[in-house]
């Protein structure tokens, strides 16, 4: 189940965090009780902050030879995509909003500006630690450009972006690494992209708490869907 979480009188949007760790199996089952819910005008629309246990999943573009190891369980999503790491020191973020509304910056039915309003919510928390977030044609996600060890540049990644829309009522959502184990990465091919790495907050120096990230997020969220 999603936990009971604070609601914004404004928007009537419900942030919902759980402790410890949700097992994947689990958060498809309360999201989609969630999105039904949402859909039926029985529930407020939600943004559920969460970390799962080591998995790997599957979007519906994901290729099977891309799971190079399986180290950890494998799920298929059921999100747009390939294939995604969660793990603890990651923030998931699952975002539950009925799409058929204008919400900010996204007009109502408008899946496209919805996927770069997500991007912007995350560029703009990252922000906040001086981290510089930043999108790239052709690629998913947001990415940071840093020094390489032997000269020069390169690009890592260090959120995730994958959704699904039911009826116009949204889920899945986005990952944003704050300190998970960069090595249980090497088990798929990210996103479908071999030629380039992942970061996290703490692996750029950045020592922020989970709390910290979190109150990043709400607070860049108002900037972008209110």
């Amino acid at each position: 189940m999603i936990p009971p979480g604070s609601t914004d009188p404004v928007t009537n949007l419900e942030w919902a965090v759980s402790e410890g760790l949700t097992p994947y199996p689990a958060a498809l089952e309360a999201m989609q009780a969630r999105v039904a819910a949402i859909r039926a005008g029985e529930a407020p629309e939600c943004v559920w902050l969460l970390e799962h246990p080591p998995s790997y999943t599957a979007g519906t573009s994901a290729k099977p030879e891309e799971l190079v190891e399986r180290r950890f369980p494998a799920y298929a999503a059921g999100r747009g995509g390939q294939w995604t790491y969660h793990g603890p020191g990651q923030r998931t973020a699952y975002v539950m909003l009925d799409l058929a509304r204008p919400h900010g910056r996204v007009p109502a039915r408008d899946i496209r500006a919805y996927v770069h309003a997500l991007e912007e919510w995350m560029i703009r928390a990252l922000d906040r630690f001086n981290i510089r977030g930043e999108r790239r044609e052709g690629r998913v996600g947001i990415w940071v450009a840093r020094r390489a060890p032997g000269g020069g540049l390169r690009e890592d990644k260090i959120g995730a972006i994958g959704v699904r829309v039911t009826r116009w009522v949204s889920w899945h959502g986005i990952a944003l690494n704050l300190e998970p184990d960069l090595s249980h990465f090497s088990g798929i091919v990210p996103c479908g992209i071999r030629e380039h790495g992942v970061t996290s907050l703490h692996d750029l120096g950045v020592l922020a708490s989970m709390e910290e990230l979190d109150s990043a997020l709400m607070a860049a969220w108002a900037e972008v869907f209110q």
